[in-house]
C-alpha cells in the first residue's frame, strides 16, 4: 500500500474518531502532558507546536502549559506555500492575538515575530507505530525541517485510532522520540 493510500485510510479513521468524541471529552484530552513525557523536555527549551486543524490531535493546552512553565513557545510559518517552514514566536497563546492567517489557511506567527529554533518539537501526524515511525500529511515540512537538526526531540502528538501497525518508511522520513495518545504515552524510543 502507498503512503497516499495510507493517509487517505487513516485520515477517514482519524475524522471518525474525532467526529464521534463528545464535546467534554474532546476538552479534556491533551490537556497537559503526561508527567513521563516531561523527562524529556529541558528546563528553558524552546517549544515547538503546532495549530491543530479539527481532525489532528490539538496542540493548544500544551503550548498554555509550557508558556506558564517558563517556555518560548513557536509555532510554524510559511512566507508562501512554496517556502520552508521555519519557527517563529508565539507568544500569546491564551487569545492568539499574535498570530495572523497563513498561506494554508491555518493561524501562524506574523512577519514580525522572531525566528526560534524548538529544542522539543510537537509534530503533527496522519498515522504512527509503536516504535516511533511517523506518517505525516505529505508536504514533507516536518522532516524537511528536522533533517540535520538531529538534537531536536520530536514528539507526536495523535489520536488511539491512527496507531498503525506497521508504514513504509523511507530514508528522508523522521523518526519520533516519543508519540502521547490520549490514553496513552509510546516511547521515549
Amino acid at each position: 500500500m502507498t503512503k497516499d493510500q495510507l493517509r487517505k485510510i487513516l485520515r477517514s479513521l482519524r475524522r471518525d474518531h474525532v467526529a464521534e468524541l463528545p464535546d467534554s471529552m474532546r476538552g479534556l484530552v491533551f490537556h497537559r502532558p503526561p508527567a513521563p513525557l516531561l523527562d524529556l523536555v529541558p528546563e528553558g527549551a524552546t517549544i515547538g507546536l503546532y495549530r491543530a486543524d479539527p481532525f489532528e490531535a490539538p496542540a493548544a493546552s500544551y503550548a498554555k502549559f509550557f508558556l506558564e512553565r517558563g517556555h518560548e513557545i513557536a509555532l510554524p510559518r510559511f512566507a508562501t506555500r512554496n517556502s520552508p517552514m521555519e519557527f517563529a514566536a508565539h507568544s500569546d497563546p491564551f487569545d492568539e492575538e499574535d498570530l495572523e492567517v497563513g498561506p494554508f489557511g491555518l493561524l501562524q506567527p506574523s512577519p514580525e515575530a522572531p525566528v526560534h529554533e524548538p529544542e522539543v518539537l510537537f509534530v503533527p501526524l496522519v498515522g504512527f507505530t509503536d516504535s516511533g515511525d511517523r506518517l505525516g500529511q505529505g508536504g514533507g515540512h516536518y522532516d524537511r525541517w528536522l533533517e540535520g537538526r538531529d538534537n531536536v526531540t520530536a514528539i507526536g502528538l495523535a489520536w488511539d485510532c491512527q496507531l498503525a501497525e506497521d508504514l513504509p518508511v523511507e530514508p528522508h522520513d523522521r523518526s519520533l522520540t516519543a508519540v502521547v495518545t490520549p490514553t496513552r504515552l509510546y516511547g521515549p524510543f
